[in-house]
């Protein structure tokens, strides 16, 4: 029988001890003291597998950028039309938003430190880079299959990704006037209602 990777435990429970740090305090104020506290960890054991905030931080970032690229993958394998996949998608992740919603203010969080680092800039580059990419190969489907009218499909989920990252970002500064399940979903179906085939 395998043995389990500790490493890789140790890294899941320091990330999940560091969202909690940072949703409370931000990354400007927590401090690696504080992460190794709420895992449970000395603080040279913390250095063993990170060797800085930063190093976290960026950890992070991948840890939630893979989870949202895993939903998106999925969504060539739901049922039904195109339009029925960008719907279903979109109530997906609205659900992973409230779901999640204590750690929203950290995903903002990461668009201020690529301001000033470049790894995390250009790792918020290729996410961006995937997403649309993976969204213009289903919108190009429903253009080939004769369901959306001929548009840009690259243009298109520039557009839809963009919607859905400006709900979730004014579902952080005004959260009672963000409710996925209805704006995100009535967002998508005006778009689509642009797109469909006349």
């Amino acid at each position: 029988m395998p043995r389990p990777n500790v490493s890789e435990e140790r890294k899941n429970q320091i990330l999940e001890a560091a969202m909690t740090v940072f949703a409370e305090r931000g990354f400007h104020e927590a401090r690696m003291d504080d992460i190794a506290q709420k895992s449970g960890l000395s603080k040279g054991a913390l250095y063993l597998y990170y060797k800085s905030k930063d190093a976290i931080i960026a950890a992070m970032l991948r840890y939630f950028f893979t989870l949202a690229m895993k939903n998106l993958r999925h969504m060539h394998t739901f049922e039904g039309s195109v339009s029925q996949q960008l719907l279903d998608y979109t109530r997906r992740i609205g659900a992973e938003a409230e779901r999640m919603a204590f750690f929203t203010p950290i995903a903002w969080e990461f668009y201020a430190v690529a301001g000033r680092q470049k790894s995390v800039r250009l790792l918020l580059k290729d996410y961006f880079a995937e997403y649309r990419q993976t969204l213009a190969v289903l919108i190009q489907k429903g253009i080939d299959s004769g369901e959306f009218r001929q548009v840009n499909a690259e243009t298109v989920a520039t557009t839809v990704a963009s919607l859905h990252e400006g709900l979730a970002l004014l579902s952080v500064v005004d959260p009672k006037a963000v409710n996925w399940s209805e704006q995100g979903m009535e967002a998508v179906r005006l778009l689509l209602d642009g797109l469909r085939t006349r």
